[in-house]
């Protein structure tokens, strides 16, 4: 399952919290950076969506995808990292269904090899128990043991 790939990529990141919901998409990147994935530039992208957009990042209550532009000169490869905050980040003071402490971030230079990514990605998503799970994981031991739990 994704989760397994995630851990053994080392693309996972746990913080007890974001000082702003911008803080929270760059520390979101930082797997993707320090593995070359994606470049130093890629966060402000996000933001710059996000602040263009709204946050529509956040797909779900608890949970969001930040991604870039198709065809971002700041991505280098395809994956998908994840990032767990403790404390939920609020995206939208005024919208409590636009908080996450589940994030997916996503960059993408194979489009084929996305298409794959987000199949795995949406099937998990879909499945209820493991999202509430996910809200609870605290290390990458926790997100292996979800992997065994929910097997494809």
């Amino acid at each position: 399952m994704l989760l397994k790939e995630i851990v053994e990529k080392k693309l996972y990141f746990f913080a007890e919290g974001a000082s702003s919901w911008q803080d929270s998409v760059k520390l979101s990147c930082r797997a993707l950076v320090d593995s070359g994935i994606v470049g130093e530039k890629y966060a402000d992208e996000i933001i710059k969506c996000v602040e263009e957009n709204g946050p529509y990042i956040v797909i779900l209550p608890g949970i969001a995808l930040p991604h870039s532009i198709e065809n971002s000169p700041n991505a280098f490869g395809t994956a998908i990292a994840f990032t767990k905050f403790m404390q939920p980040v609020s995206f939208d003071d005024n919208d409590s269904e636009k908080q996450a402490s589940v994030f997916f971030t996503l960059a993408a230079t194979d489009d084929e090899l996305h298409l794959k990514n987000m199949r795995k990605l949406f099937k998990m998503l879909t499945n209820e128990e493991l999202c509430a799970d996910l809200q609870c994981v605290a290390s990458a031991d926790e997100l292996l043991a979800l992997d065994a739990k929910y097997p494809d």
